[in-house]
C-alpha cells in the first residue's frame, strides 16, 4: 500500500494532472513558442533589446506570460498566445512612433533623467523622489570607482534606471562624503580636530573647527564624517 501511494506521489510531483503522451506535445509547443519569442524579439528592433526603460519592461513581462502558458499548459492554445504577440507587438510600435513624435508623452511614458549629484552635493529633493536607499546608491557608485562624493561633477538617473557618472579632473577634486562600506556608521556632533567634514544625509563640505560641528547649511542636518579627498584610481 505505501509503495503504491509513494508511486502516486511521485508521479504526481513530476507530471501533474497529465499523462505522458503529453511531454511530446510539450515539446512541439516550446519549440513554436521559442520561434515566435525569436521573430517577436526580432520585430521589437534594437531599442527594445538594447535597454529595459519601466515602459519596455511591460511589454516584455507581457510576452514572456504570452510565451509561457501555452508551452505547458494543454488548455491554452497556441494561436491565442500568437494573437497575443501580435496586439502586444502592434501596439510596442504604436507607442514607439509615438514616443518619437511627442517628446512630452516620452517624458510621461518612460520619465526623465534625473540629476542626483552635482558639484560632490546630493540634490536631495531629486534623490527622495527617486525613492532609492544611500546604500544601494552607493554601491552603485563605488562599481564605477568612486570612493567618495569630492570626485564627482554630476551623477545622473537615467530613464534605465543606469547611473552615469561625470568626474572632476584629478587636480579639481574636492572633499567630499565616503562612500566606502562603515565610513558612515560612527557620525559626529563635535569635532575634535581642524579638518574638512561633510554631512552624512547630503554630502555637503566644510572645513571645521575643534568645537560643536553645528548645522549643515545645505540641509539643517547635525550629523557629520570626516571628509576624503583622494583622487580615482584608474
Amino acid at each position: 500500500m505505501n509503495d503504491i501511494f509513494l508511486v502516486s506521489f511521485w508521479t504526481n510531483v513530476f507530471m501533474g494532472a497529465e499523462d505522458a503522451t503529453f511531454l511530446a506535445e510539450v515539446l512541439v509547443r516550446t519549440v513554436i513558442m521559442f520561434l515566435i519569442i525569436i521573430v517577436g524579439l526580432r520585430f521589437l528592433g534594437k531599442r527594445g533589446v538594447k535597454q529595459l526603460s519601466v515602459f519596455e519592461l511591460v511589454v516584455i513581462i507581457g510576452l514572456g506570460s504570452a510565451a509561457g502558458d501555452p508551452m505547458f499548459y494543454k488548455d491554452v492554445g497556441i494561436l491565442s498566445s500568437l494573437l497575443v504577440f501580435i496586439i502586444i507587438i502592434a501596439l510596442y510600435a504604436v507607442l514607439t512612433y509615438i514616443l518619437g513624435k511627442s517628446k512630452k508623452f516620452e517624458n510621461y511614458l518612460e520619465g526623465k533623467p534625473v540629476c542626483l549629484i552635482q558639484d560632490g552635493i546630493f540634490a536631495v529633493d531629486n534623490f527622495r523622489k527617486e525613492n532609492l536607499g544611500s546604500d544601494e546608491f552607493f554601491s552603485e557608485l563605488r562599481l564605477k570607482g568612486v570612493s567618495h562624493l569630492g570626485q564627482i561633477e554630476t551623477a545622473i538617473e537615467e530613464t534605465s534606471g543606469d547611473i552615469s557618472v561625470f568626474f572632476f579632473k584629478d587636480e579639481e577634486v574636492r572633499y567630499g562624503l565616503p562612500v566606502m562600506p562603515h565610513t558612515l556608521d560612527h557620525p559626529l556632533k563635535h569635532v575634535d580636530e581642524r579638518d574638512y567634514y561633510s554631512c552624512v544625509f547630503c554630502g555637503f563640505t566644510e572645513e571645521k573647527t575643534n568645537g560643536p560641528a553645528g548645522t549643515c547649511k545645505n540641509c539643517g542636518r547635525k550629523h557629520w564624517v570626516k571628509a576624503s579627498n583622494k583622487v580615482r584610481i584608474t
